[in-house]
């Protein structure tokens, strides 16, 4: 393997006149820090190298140093801007637009040097995750988290102390989908905006084929879903309900005709138009995935609204673009039932997010995940002493593995009188009260971090996506604890 040097770039220092709000002072002092631990503990090294190896993997090995160091920067940018991005829980065109805006954003991800600013646009902000494998990433978060338990790397970031793993707390939340509800006939609505504006790319590259203008069709879709919805107020309404859904499905069935005919025509004459072969594999993509999963979606409307039927949670299409949503019982007050993913997250005493994961299928119970948390953190940082989480982790089966491993089982029992006589250890009682930050911290990650909702709709995005949130969140708890000990050493001082 060729090893690859790079020279450290100079940077202008960021203005610190600037006074009044105190939120601006805390979000500057944070990103300070945050430039500070990336730096010093090597994370922002050791990714830039590898995504340009990554890069450079195949191509021809003479690479001069000067194209080496090129792409070692732009990686440097990508990161941060990715970190950046996260921490404010942007868009991609909104952050484009706060990073066109503030000198403390451009400061952070290095795009301000010595009066050149690049702006950066929401296109070059999407690629920017990508020059990253979801894989890389997770593997230095985790080699990151296990290194901190050395107090020689926390010395360097500010924190002094090792970072323990040994007391973890476990919950699983929902990662909720962007979709409709209901879903049974807004599905109709979706899919045929969708095919609608399919076949007006085409049209407008000068392939077109006898049919009422695609506006037009679109516009009675709307009146239907307009009308739909009023049948509530009406004293027939069910019976209106079903009449509207007739129209809806006889509409639907014409668009479906013109979008395989579009799709064909495209297919068979794309290079007359101005379209690239991958402009028109995505058009035609877009189309053949509609057109597999309306037809479904038309019995299952049917079925629930004309048939009076219900459908299996299985069996159901809640969204014709996120394809792994599923129905998730979760039994709480005012959210009895939720349309998504389940995610998995661990933390330790300090706040920082030792394990996670997204599960593609319907999440398992959470106890029988307990033992595959324990063998996840004990291969990354070591002997556990004690595991912390709710009711739903408990079982017998976990309480005998945690008696063989020697692990202090702090999760609250499903037992009313067991709960009672478990109380009565303060050990207990001071996690289970510690555990109740862990509540805090899922609202904080989804609600700040991942946004409401998470934007992506394939998993594999989802899991790149969450994965740059976790590295996002560490390092902002990192730095924040951090700061605090500054603060502290100042007041010693004084």
């Amino acid at each position: 393997m060729t090893t690859l040097s790079f020279q450290l770039e100079l940077r202008p220092e960021l203005s610190v006149n600037i006074y009044g709000t105190k939120d601006y002072r805390e979000l500057r002092d944070t990103l300070i820090k945050m430039d500070e631990v990336i730096v010093k503990s090597g994370i922002e090294h050791k990714l830039a190298v590898k995504a340009v190896e990554r890069y450079l993997d195949g191509r021809d090995s003479g690479v001069s140093s000067k194209k080496a160091s090129s792409l070692y920067s732009i990686m440097s940018h990508a990161l941060r801007c990715n970190i950046a991005r996260h921490l404010e829980g942007d868009s991609y065109r909104d952050f484009s637009i706060k990073l066109s805006d503030s000198a403390l954003f451009q400061w952070f991800t290095k795009i301000n040097d010595f009066g050149k600013t690049q702006a950066v646009s929401k296109s070059s902000l999407e690629r920017y995750e990508k020059y990253f494998e979801a894989g890389l990433v997770e593997e230095i978060i985790r080699s990151f988290l296990g290194e901190l338990g050395d107090e020689n790397n926390t010395v360097k970031i500010g924190i002094y102390e090792p970072i323990s793993c040994a007391d973890i707390f476990a919950d699983t939340t929902c990662i909720k989908s962007n979709i409709h509800f209901p879903v049974d006939w807004v599905l109709l609505r979706d899919g045929v905006r969708t095919l609608l504006l399919a076949i007006k790319l085409i049209r407008d590259q000068g392939l077109k084929n006898r049919m009422v203008e695609p506006d037009q069709l679109l516009k009675q879709m709307n009146k239907l879903c307009i009308a739909m919805t009023h049948t509530r107020r009406k004293k027939e309404g069910k019976k209106q309900r079903k009449k509207i859904l007739r129209l809806m499905k006889k509409l639907s069935s014409c668009i479906i005709k013109h979008s395989k005919t579009y799709s064909n025509l495209l297919s068979a004459n794309w290079e007359q138009t101005s379209l690239s072969e991958a402009q028109t594999k995505q058009i035609i993509d877009r189309i053949n995935s509609i057109l597999e999963q309306l037809p479904k979606a038309i019995k299952q409307a049917h079925e629930r609204i004309i048939g009076e039927r219900q459908v299996a949670s299985k069996d159901k299409i809640l969204s014709l673009y996120d394809k792994d949503v599923h129905v998730i019982v979760r039994g709480k007050a005012g959210n009895e039932v939720e349309f998504g993913q389940g995610l998995l997250l661990v933390e330790q005493t300090d706040g920082l997010i030792v394990d996670w994961k997204l599960f593609k299928e319907q999440p398992p119970s959470d106890s029988k995940i307990v033992e595959s948390i324990i063998s996840r953190i004990e291969e990354h940082h070591g002997k556990i002493k004690s595991i912390c989480g709710d009711r739903g982790f408990s079982s017998k089966n976990n309480d005998a593995i945690l008696k063989e491993k020697e692990i202090y089982n702090a999760i609250c029992p499903r037992s009313v009188k067991e709960l009672q006589d478990k109380l009565s250890d303060p050990k207990f009682s001071s996690l289970q009260t510690r555990r109740s930050q862990t509540e805090a911290r899922i609202g904080i990650f989804k609600n700040v971090f991942c946004g409401k909702p998470l934007r992506s709709q394939i998993t594999e995005h989802k899991i790149h996506a969450i994965n740059w949130n976790i590295l996002t969140h560490n390092l902002w708890v990192l730095s924040r604890k951090a700061i605090d000990i500054e603060k502290q050493e100042l007041k010693k001082a004084a």
